[in-house]
């Protein structure tokens, strides 16, 4: 790749202005404003004309399938994707086969994602071997190979004494528990959420309030423990008031929610669709004004997608026998703007925030921004252009989107990792190769 390179009059996401900036061997050596700093012919250049430069995002919530299940997903596919939806970070879940219970496996993914060179991944470690939740995993040893985090995402830690014991053993590791909140018995056999859409549709319900008493039991047992908890994919009122109430004890205690709760409600289930079956489940229209509300008070403390691909055909099944899950990296940043910025929710400076200085903040990620000396992980978008979702074109192999052919605000232009590039619009790489322009670290 290019040694040097320049994105040319780009628009700071915080201050608005116009700026150049410039890349050397992977880290960001000047910003200036346009047109300020001379060229060099050596320097590859990529004219951002106006659009938005930020920091890359990340994604502390994905399922990149492998090792195991490639058929969904691979790391080389999922990172790709992650890669067009402006992401220069993921972390990953252990619910894999095997699960990411041992060392040696958490190094096997972090090699795959250097092979596959898209994006940074996070590997996320099993809380309890095999997540069965009987015994506990080698949290320090998981840690020390390079998982980010705990979690036996995909089930719940039922048992009150295990989630306690694995507060206290994660606690000197610095690494918080990633807490899939579901009360088993509570949920039972059920499908979607419990309402008057389940009974008019006669499809086995999970209650509300198998998240949130789950929730208020974590927070309880943070403070318990003085261990880290990080509510993953909350989508309930109840679960909301309760992160208020850790955020004011001052515990040590983070949430995130998706933008499938801010957008849409348990009516997308209408006709049996399985692409809007995910777990949490879709919830009522409370339930997302309450998501919004808290996205909009500071509630929440980040961004995530919960990417959780899956194979046509397993999509194509009755709705009670289909799997949970959507995925979401490809339309993240089109989702935050067309929901949350353009009814005027938040601002666009703090819909980005959520999806980049936050999360590293949840994680203890380092610090990257667009700044001198910061490494070149940036995304460039179009907040205002418009397109419409199609996911046959979706870089990841999973299509399973409840939000098919919905057009969308806010289009992902470039995502550069480290100065290199790892994606350009299609549209702009036409015209780039028309113009006989080189994008910023092309290979």
């Amino acid at each position: 790749m290019s040694a040097r390179a320049r994105i040319h009059g780009a628009r700071h996401w915080k201050t608005g202005e116009l700026v150049d900036v410039v890349i050397v061997a992977g880290v960001i050596e000047a910003v200036a404003p346009a047109g300020v700093l001379p060229e060099r012919p050596e320097e590859a250049r990529f004219d951002a004309e106006g659009a938005v430069l930020a920091p890359g995002l990340v994604d502390l919530h994905v399922h990149l399938r492998e090792p195991g299940q490639g058929t969904k997903e691979t790391i080389a596919t999922g990172t790709r994707a992650a890669a067009a939806g402006g992401f220069t970070d993921v972390a990953c879940m252990p619910n894999t086969s095997p699960v990411l219970d041992e060392p040696a496996r958490i190094e096997w993914v972090l090699n795959r994602a250097r092979e596959a060179g898209h994006c940074r991944v996070h590997p996320i470690g099993a809380v309890t071997l095999g997540q069965l939740g009987e015994q506990l995993a080698p949290l320090l040893a998981l840690r020390d190979a390079g998982a980010a985090a705990f979690s036996d995402d995909g089930h719940p830690i039922a048992s009150a004494e295990m989630m306690r014991r694995a507060l206290e053993y994660a606690r000197p590791t610095g690494c918080p528990i990633v807490c899939h909140e579901e009360d088993p018995t509570l949920r039972g056999r059920g499908h979607m959420n419990e309402g008057a859409v389940s009974a008019r549709l006669g499809i086995r319900g999970i209650p509300a309030a198998a998240e949130t008493i789950m929730v208020r039991r974590d927070v309880e047992l943070a403070e318990l423990t003085g261990g880290r908890v990080h509510l993953a994919h909350l989508s309930t009122a109840g679960s909301f008031e309760s992160l208020r109430d850790a955020h004011r004890r001052g515990l040590a205690v983070s949430g995130e929610t998706c933008p499938h709760y801010w957008m849409l409600t348990d009516e997308a289930v209408e006709g049996y669709d399985t692409a809007a079956k995910m777990n949490p489940p879709l919830r009522s229209e409370a339930d997302r004004q309450a998501t919004i509300a808290a996205i909009v008070d500071g509630t929440i403390d980040c961004l995530a997608t919960d990417h959780a691909p899956h194979t046509a055909e397993e999509k194509a099944q009755p709705f009670d026998q289909a799997p949970f899950g959507i995925v979401g990296l490809e339309t993240a940043l089109a989702l935050t703007i067309t929901g949350l910025v353009r009814p005027g929710h938040v601002t666009l400076e703090r819909a980005i925030e959520l999806w980049t200085d936050a999360p590293r903040r949840v994680f203890g990620l380092p610090r990257v921004a667009v700044e001198v000396g910061s490494p070149a992980d940036l995304v460039l978008f179009d907040p205002d252009a418009e397109w419409t979702v199609e996911p046959e074109r979706f870089h990841s192999k999973g299509r399973n989107t409840p939000f098919a052919g919905r057009t969308l605000a806010g289009r992902v232009l470039a995502t550069w990792l480290a100065g290199a590039t790892t994606h350009v619009d299609p549209e702009r790489e036409r015209r780039l190769l028309a113009g006989k322009r080189s994008p910023v670290g092309a290979k």
